[in-house]
């Protein structure tokens, strides 16, 4: 067997191989015999089956899988060997192989066209600057999630009639349509001049509404009609709604029957104490929203300022070859360069970690999938009353998928310490932001 590179740019290059019949023959004779040991063709008792009977009927097909299967060691080790770091998988040169003549030819020659990634450096230092900007809780956010808190678990009546506060419940028909479909308004958060043609109705009213009139937005829409803000875009005219019921939440008294609500029993015994647990609920989640962002502002840092050389046209082959029909040009068109970017990406952080030595244990990976299932199914407590059986429960659950799942939480595990080094090292700077102002940051990153 000889197997050779030749690189026809740092991006680009073709690994070559030619095989002789003293690569492959041994294989092909093996499997001959093993064929004829099991055979059971009619004429010949099983294991008698001569040895030209069977290659006659089957020796082409075991010919072309042994080929194949050294082939594909023969790539895979070749790769391995020569540390060569490669996008994707090698593409075999289908024209070449279509003109093989399997009857006759005894030496065989294969290319396989892959995708090189080209050395490169990245600035992992704390001349890396990047901003970060942590959401405060203001007053405002705090009351409103009070009234919500009261509303979710306030006493639910049904009124005769409508007024500002309640909840509408009916049937929606569009105007030319035949199909209503169910929908409920909440008459408190329409504006007054809307809301004044939805009071007191009762129920079987039919109210005739432009949707573009009580709504504001393509996402109000969209939420009403149970469609996407996307979907909710065409939509506009006159629409029938036939009131089917009427719901009214008489708000909960902040008392301790609330606290134990909201808290669980016990959790929280004054008011200070419940606005303060609100508090420390609210910013929980917006340092998870700052941390995803700041995790995007590192990406987006990184990929802009690495550069990487990528065989850009092997990566579309590639892509359009594995994804068969579902990768269209279109589609291909629109997505390649978001996907060049998490790729490039997936570059860097592998190179970091392989430079600094990042590695993630199986002891690691265990110890996260019992910390997952314990907040699914209630913290320590849920830990406490299984106690040895969920070191089993978890390498069940590790084991399952094929080891998907252990595959899973190992990549998270790893991105997470990747990232961790990062922020480490590079310099974050931190500008504090209200939560109206965060989302005009996220929208503009997303842009």
């Amino acid at each position: 067997m000889d197997i050779t590179l030749d690189k026809k740019s740092t991006t680009d290059g073709l690994i070559k191989i030619r095989l002789s019949q003293s690569d492959y023959q041994p294989k092909v004779e093996e499997k001959i015999k093993d064929y004829a040991r099991k055979a059971n063709i009619k004429g010949f008792r099983q294991g008698k089956v001569p040895h030209g009977v069977i290659k006659k009927m089957f020796g082409k097909s075991i010919l072309v899988e042994e080929v194949n299967h050294l082939l594909s060691h023969s790539v895979s080790d070749y790769i391995k060997s020569n540390n060569l770091r490669i996008l994707g998988e090698p593409l075999p040169n289908q024209e070449k192989a279509s003109t093989i003549d399997w009857d006759a030819q005894k030496d065989f020659e294969f290319e396989f066209q892959i995708g090189l990634v080209d050395d490169f450096t990245y600035d992992l230092s704390a001349k890396v600057k990047v901003k970060s900007y942590p959401i405060e809780v203001d007053k405002k956010v705090i009351d409103d999630t009070v009234e919500d808190l009261k509303k979710r678990f306030g006493d639910i009546t049904h009124p005769e009639v409508s007024e500002a506060e309640d909840n509408l419940h009916g049937q929606l028909l569009e105007e030319g349509s035949d199909n209503p479909i169910s929908a409920h308004l909440e008459l408190g958060k329409l504006n007054k001049k809307v809301q004044k043609d939805f009071l007191g109705k009762k129920k079987e009213d039919s109210i005739e509404m432009d949707i573009r009139k009580v709504f504001d937005t393509d996402e109000e829409i969209g939420s009403f009609l149970g469609i996407s803000p996307e979907e909710a875009k065409s939509k506009k005219g006159k629409y029938n709604f036939q009131i089917t019921s009427i719901s009214r939440v008489a708000k909960a008294e902040i008392n301790q029957e609330l606290f134990d609500k909201v808290f669980g029993k016990d959790a929280v015994k004054s008011e200070e104490e419940f606005i303060n647990k609100i508090k420390e609920t609210i910013q929980g989640n917006y340092n998870r929203e700052t941390e995803h962002l700041l995790d995007h502002e590192i990406q987006h840092h990184f990929v802009d300022n690495t550069k990487i050389n990528m065989p850009e046209e092997f990566l579309k082959m590639w892509l359009k070859n594995s994804g068969g029909e579902k990768i269209t040009d279109e589609i291909l068109e629109k997505e390649f360069g978001q996907y060049k970017e998490s790729l490039k990406w997936d570059l860097i952080k592998n190179k970091i970690a392989e430079d600094l030595k990042i590695v993630v244990e199986a002891a690691e990976v265990k110890t996260k999938a019992k910390e997952m299932i314990m907040e699914q199914f209630g913290g320590q407590a849920f830990a406490a009353q299984l106690g040895d059986k969920l070191d089993g429960i978890a390498d069940n659950y590790l084991s399952d998928q094929e080891g998907k799942n252990f595959m899973k939480l190992y990549d998270q595990l790893r991105h997470e310490k990747i990232l961790k080094t990062i922020k480490e090292t590079i310099t974050i700077s931190e500008k504090p932001v209200s939560l109206d102002e965060f989302k005009k940051i996220v929208e503009k990153h997303n842009h």
